[in-house]
């Protein structure tokens, strides 16, 4: 097979495949927020969630954030966002489960850290919601997961909503829009490799 001939048989398949795209978005007509779990074993959820943000905050958009689990104000993107006048940046929790050991004290911090985000949810000022570890609430029975169904579905029209986590519970599967999965593939600090920040933090 000639050169040109490479040439024009991968045309020919970019063309197909041209056609199958524009099908695809010519039948995406609907205009509305979506809800977008980023769940899995895998790093790179929460880094997921934040460049969306940005992404929305590059077009203009106002954001809020809440950190459910995360309690320090040492990380990178604290120190990014928190001085941005779009983005309501909220660290709400007092660290990891296993480190606190207070389920008292992990409860009062989630029910607090919910009423913020229940009035985020009504407010249509805000274009993109971001709820950090929001799903360990539910797993470890800090948070009731109904009330927050119904906000979610009651929410303004166009707001988009991110939440991240290992699990997620499935009355939240079932009214997703979309769902995606970090997988843990291999993980440097199993090799030895000591957090950092810029990385882990």
């Amino acid at each position: 097979m000639t050169e040109t001939d490479n040439t024009n048989k991968h045309a020919a398949r970019m063309i197909k495949k041209k056609a199958v795209v524009d099908e695809r978005i010519a039948k995406a007509t609907e205009e509305r927020g979506v809800l977008i779990l980023l769940k899995g074993n895998g790093k790179g959820k929460s880094s997921s969630a934040f460049g969306t943000m940005a992404r929305a905050l590059g077009h203009g958009q106002k954001a809020g954030l809440i950190q459910f689990i995360k309690g320090r104000k040492a990380t990178g993107e604290y120190l990014f966002f928190k001085d941005h006048p779009k983005v309501d940046f909220n660290i709400m929790g007092h660290g990891f489960t296993w480190e606190t050991r207070d389920k008292a004290q992990d409860i009062e911090a989630a029910e607090k850290a919910w009423e913020i985000a229940s009035r985020m949810l009504k407010d249509d000022h805000y274009d993109i919601l971001v709820f950090d570890e929001m799903s360990y609430m539910f797993k470890y029975e800090y948070l009731d997961v109904a009330p927050v169904v119904q906000a979610l579905k009651a929410r303004p029209k166009d707001q988009n909503v991110i939440i991240t986590g290992r699990t997620m519970h499935r009355d939240l599967v079932e009214i997703a829009d979309t769902i995606s999965e970090v997988a843990d593939v291999a993980h440097a600090f199993r090799k030895g490799v000591k957090a950092q920040p810029g990385i882990e933090w």
